[in-house]
């Protein structure tokens, strides 16, 4: 099986036990784009069926398409919290992971 299919699968078993909250974490990590975008309508079908998902995430783009509060750690502490939007362009975000450079631009 290739990785996108080995990863739908362990997604799958964690389905199968029919929970309230599924943790993602790192579920798009080593697939290439066309998997990524294949993968996000699973994503959006799972919390249509009521499912909470927490996905932990470095696909920023593919993270905030598929939800609707954001959580950023920086160090392991939280530097902002809330809408994808809002969270994307906190100064504390923005300078965490872009470099002070461009927080001040």
């Amino acid at each position: 099986m290739t990785l996108a299919q080995r990863k739908r699968v362990e997604v799958a078993r964690a389905l199968a036990t029919q929970p309230k909250l599924l943790l993602l974490d790192e579920v798009l990590a080593g697939l290439n784009s066309r998997e990524v975008v294949e993968v996000l309508p699973f994503v959006e079908e799972v919390r249509k069926r009521g499912v909470t998902i927490l996905m932990i995430e470095h696909l920023v783009d593919a993270l905030t398409s598929v939800s609707d509060r954001v959580t950023v750690l920086d160090r392991g502490a939280v530097i902002a919290t809330g809408s994808p939007g809002a969270v994307l362009s906190d100064p504390a975000v923005v300078s965490a992971y872009l470099g002070e450079e461009k927080a001040d631009a």
